[in-house]
């Protein structure tokens, strides 16, 4: 089928299409309840104009009956037929019989049972001089004689004929300036999905993830228009993101890749496990192997953190806590911990939290000279609970402060040490997932730091 295959018409055309159809139907519904009501009032008239010449007919043929004495006219007794205007009158006596032939047509059964008193009178439709007429048979005075007054029933009919051209003039009209409304209403409501539209198509053929909506409003389709800007807002960010974990991490990766690329070339030209050199070589290449084993993972954590839902259940913050510092106190015992937790209850994933607060503790355990204190507290107030990580170390210059949590983001003084700046980021990152927030700040008295992880308490 052809129709199956054709183009659909505009989201305009469709509205000003349903507007029309919406007002004819209406106007339809109206007319079907409206037109047999007027079509019997109109023949309620015209019958009960003739009940009415039928009381004054026989008054008409007595003044017929003077005026003929007084002028010598002879008239039948009674006459055939009387038509006065549009109203024709016929007096039947007893002497007429069923099919007997008359003026306005042979007498009929209904006709012959009101001449017998059976009936006392009866609407019919007859014919009269090629047009047909409306009639009303009753009797005069009592059986015996009737008399039958007719009027065309045009009389109903033409005033229908001409209320029902109106009403499809009307029906067809009001539907046709319904259409035409509704598509110049449709075209100003709809000019800002056009627009919408059309940038999007815009974003799709040139990757321009810049294009904003302008939006004034507060309906529905400002609200859409809104909601594109801040999604385009999102993705751009995103994919800015994206784009500088790419160069980031490139740039990060190509440095232990190529002193291991460069180590394992020297094996392969210095005669290979047999040179002397070849122990350090190989050290170097594991070392340098196992720092590009770290930096992989941290790139991995960081990109899983916010893409995969998190695993969320009630947890002991002061405990995971608690665990985190005795780990680290095995691991560097040539500093001090010290550690004042509050009970506390979190509702996170334990995994993630516990990475975050090792990463804030690993990051003062880097910084601390030896002999240094590194000191873990877990305070919980009304709704937030915080953790803080102080170190003894040189401390963060306040310009850096502002980007400690950004990827790849090291001070100065930091390039000197081992790392690639993706630890306190996963810790933003986790903060982020758990609608928590993270912190850095100078230790005062001085000099350390203090990284401030703040997290929503459970609600048990």
């Amino acid at each position: 089928m052809r129709w199956l295959g054709a183009r659909l018409p505009s989201l305009r055309a469709r509205v000003a299409l349903v507007g029309g159809l919406a007002v004819l139907v209406s106007l339809l519904a109206a007319t079907l309840v409206l037109y047999p009501v007027a079509d019997r009032d109109l023949h309620d008239q015209l019958d009960g104009s003739l009940v009415q010449a039928s009381t004054s007919a026989p008054g008409l043929m007595s003044q017929l009956y003077g005026k003929a004495a007084k002028t010598g006219a002879i008239l039948t007794a009674p006459p055939p037929v009387v038509t006065v205007g549009d109203e024709v009158i016929q007096f039947l006596d007893g002497s007429d019989r069923m099919g007997q032939a008359t003026p306005l047509g042979p007498v009929t059964l209904a006709e012959e049972q009101v001449l017998v008193g059976k009936k006392g009178s009866v609407f019919e439709t007859t014919q009269f001089k090629g047009r047909t007429y409306r009639m009303y048979t009753t009797t005069v005075g009592g059986p015996g004689e009737i008399v039958e007054v007719a009027r065309p029933a045009t009389a109903a009919t033409a005033p229908l004929d001409r209320l029902r051209l109106l009403l499809v003039a009307l029906i067809l009209g009001a539907a046709l300036v319904a259409m035409l409304t509704a598509r110049l209403v449709a075209g100003r409501v709809l000019r800002p999905v056009r627009e919408l539209t059309d940038k999007i198509e815009r974003v799709t053929a040139t990757g321009d993830l810049t294009i904003r909506m302008d939006t004034r409003g507060r309906d529905e389709i400002d609200r859409l228009a809104r909601s594109f800007s801040a999604m385009m807002t999102a993705l751009d960010r995103s994919v800015q993101a994206q784009r500088r974990l790419v160069a980031d991490a490139s740039h990060e990766l190509r440095t232990p890749l190529t002193s291991l690329t460069t180590n394992l070339e020297l094996l392969a030209e210095h005669g290979g496990l047999a040179d002397p050199q070849a122990p350090r070589l190989l050290a170097a290449a594991l070392e340098q192997g196992g720092e590009l084993r770290m930096l992989i993972n941290d790139l991995v954590e960081l990109a899983r953190y916010g893409e995969v839902e998190p695993h969320l259940e009630d947890v002991r913050l002061d405990l995971l806590a608690g665990h985190v510092v005795a780990r680290a106190a095995k691991r560097a015992p040539h500093l001090d911990f010290e550690a004042d937790l509050d009970d506390c209850l979190v509702y996170a994933d334990p995994d993630a939290i516990e990475r975050a607060l090792g990463n804030l503790v690993d990051n003062a355990v880097k910084w601390s000279p030896d002999g240094g204190v590194v000191r873990v507290t877990v305070t919980a107030h009304r709704d937030v609970a915080t953790v803080e990580v102080t170190d003894q170390g040189p401390g963060i210059p306040e310009k850096d402060l502002p980007y400690v949590f950004d990827r790849f983001y090291r001070s100065a003084a930091a390039r000197a040490q081992p790392g690639w700046g993706l630890g306190l980021s996963i810790v933003r990152q986790i903060a982020d997932t758990h609608s928590g927030q993270v912190s850095a700040h100078q230790r005062i008295p001085g000099p350390g730091t203090v990284m401030r992880l703040a997290l929503p308490k459970a609600s048990a």
